[in-house]
């Protein structure tokens, strides 16, 4: 019997690996670069498959009206390595090349990133900015990291065991499984059940609208069906085609990324016939590029877990003036709140009642320092930051803006912060990955109980809780009430009053997290749970059966 893991080749459109390396945009991206550090570290048979974003996502910065807006600066990376191998991707009739370069000098499982930014191709476009502006070139893109990083596997000789969707962009790689099972001799049937065997899924978005979906006649002309008939493709991902539900007929087990998502995730799913079991593994990160040594060492030796938060404060509010012009106080309380700027996250929660707030930030109490991005084409996340703009312009001293979030300002943050807070509407914070490195760091949560949260949360004791159970606009309400109420009654009695209480529970917060939620036991349980025991299992059900 071979006890060996088996190698998985994990494909994703983003990877947050470093801030110099501009492929990603936000949480999903950061979480794969976190898994190849994981995978590295121990040793694991993983390599990830990408692609070379020579745009990025957006650099979004804001205007003198306070508005943001985005650039798109070509960026050069010198220090990739080329591994010699081109492969070809037909879109829209057109054969695409797309060069294949290799990443593994940030401590990382190798990364191989496909690139159409070569002179033979008439279409280099196609891997400029990461998440396009129209379907047509959504599509393309999905068909370059699908198709072409399969066909990349091959060229590179790398035998693969498991092929790992983080999330559905990466599903014409399981269109082109079965294809290639057909031209060997397969029925389609056949190759669909054997195909099954061999993937396996993680799905992160809990709002179906927010589940990328595409027009079969659009799909047709782009060449995405790849061999297959409109019937077969339809009996895959439905009609419209539906990413999320393709990686759902396609894989024979799937994951949502914390036990509640899973949940919401089991709900949102359950009239898809013939779908995998839909299992939880909550995320995790990747301790050694997010905690503070310091903090690591004063916590592990039991030393100075003040001053060594202190000092990393210190160094966040120099950056934040530098960045900025304003200057904070490193007495005052400091909240954090980073993450991508979309509605259901609430980023001005904390701002709906000026006669409870407005006291608080002119009186030095509290300070708020706010990081994130709208998708380029997202009207109402532009419109949250124009308002979080004008109002830190309203307290120069007590609110910030710091545009074009990345890596570097998100590492500032969440070992630099004393408070993190976190406020989506519930049940819709698939897992919240930023709330985990804040407390790795001892920077204690105040969070709604959604995401991770429920997992890791002792009310008073490593962090806090707030919210109801309400929807809709009567969870505004009842949620921002609840926020001021624990902020005011415990949060603020605690740090200024009771400074040793408010030690020990960044004891208990880092003691929490580091390993419940970190990369390392993320990866473990993919392996145990989803990777596992592959050989054997009948159809796409999974099972723990030994194979010989």
């Amino acid at each position: 019997m071979d006890n060996r893991r088996p190698t998985v080749a994990y494909f994703c459109m983003e990877y947050g690996l470093h801030t110099d390396l501009k492929i990603y945009a936000g949480g999903l991206g950061i979480l794969a670069g976190d898994y190849l550090k994981a995978a590295y570290e121990q040793g694991a048979p993983l390599v990830g498959i990408g692609i070379l974003w020579r745009q990025g996502y957006t650099k979004q910065l804001i205007n003198a009206d306070g508005r943001p807006y985005d650039a798109y600066p070509c960026y050069k990376y010198d220090f990739l390595h080329d591994t010699g191998v081109t492969v070809t991707v037909d879109i829209r009739g057109r054969a695409v090349c797309a060069k294949v370069w290799l990443v593994d000098q940030f401590g990382n499982a190798p990364l191989y990133l496909l690139d159409t930014n070569v002179p033979e191709n008439h279409d280099p476009w196609i891997t400029g900015q990461l998440y396009g502006w129209f379907s047509e070139e959504r599509i393309a893109q999905e068909m370059i990291l699908g198709i072409g990083g399969l066909r990349a596997l091959r060229a590179l000789g790398l035998k693969v065991d498991i092929y790992h969707f983080n999330e559905g962009h990466a599903v014409f790689a399981g269109i082109e499984l079965i294809r290639e099972k057909i031209e060997a001799g397969m029925d389609f049937e056949s190759a669909y059940t054997a195909t099954r065997k061999e993937i396996v899924f993680t799905t992160h978005t809990p709002v179906k609208e927010g589940n990328e979906a595409h027009n079969h006649d659009l799909l047709q002309y782009m060449g995405a069906y790849n061999g297959l008939s409109r019937a077969q493709m339809e009996l895959l991902g439905g009609d419209p085609f539906n990413m999320t539900v393709a990686g759902l007929h396609l894989s024979r087990i799937a994951n949502g990324v914390s036990t509640l998502h899973t949940a919401t995730t089991q709900r949102m799913w359950e009239a898809v016939d013939n779908r995998p079991p839909i299992i939880a593994i909550t995320n995790g990160v990747h301790r050694k590029t997010w905690v503070d040594e310091r903090i690591s060492k004063a916590y592990a030796e039991g030393g100075d877990l003040w001053g060594a938060h202190m000092a990393a404060k210190e160094e966040l509010i120099i950056d934040v003036e530098r960045r900025s012009g304003q200057r904070l106080s490193s007495s005052a309380l400091l909240i954090g709140f980073a993450r991508r700027v979309v509605p259901y996250k609430r980023s001005d929660l904390i701002f709906r009642r000026p006669e409870i707030i407005d006291p608080l930030l002119r009186e030095g109490k509290i300070q708020i320092l706010f990081a994130g991005k709208a998708h380029p084409l997202d009207d109402a996340g532009k419109e949250t930051i124009t308002r979080l703009v004008k109002i830190s312009r309203q307290y120069p001293q007590g609110v910030v803006f710091l545009e074009d979030y990345d890596m570097e300002i998100g590492r500032l943050l969440t070992r630099g912060c004393d408070l993190w807070l976190n406020n989506p509407r519930r049940p819709l914070e698939a897992s919240g990955t930023s709330g985990m490195k804040a407390a790795m760091n001892g920077v204690l949560n105040l969070s709604i109980l959604d995401g991770w949260w429920p997992e890791g949360c002792i009310h008073g004791k490593n962090g806090w809780q707030f919210g109801s159970d309400c929807e809709g606009s009567e969870q505004d309400l009842e949620d921002v009430a609840s926020l001021y109420t624990v902020l005011l009654d415990e949060v603020l009695p605690t740090y200024y009053g009771r400074r040793e209480e408010w030690i020990a529970m960044m004891r208990a917060s880092i003691a929490m997290a580091s390993e419940q939620f970190s990369a390392a036991r993320m990866l473990n349980e993919y392996y145990t749970l989803m990777y596992g025991n592959y050989s054997g299992c009948p159809e796409h059900n999974f099972c723990h059966c030994e194979s010989s």
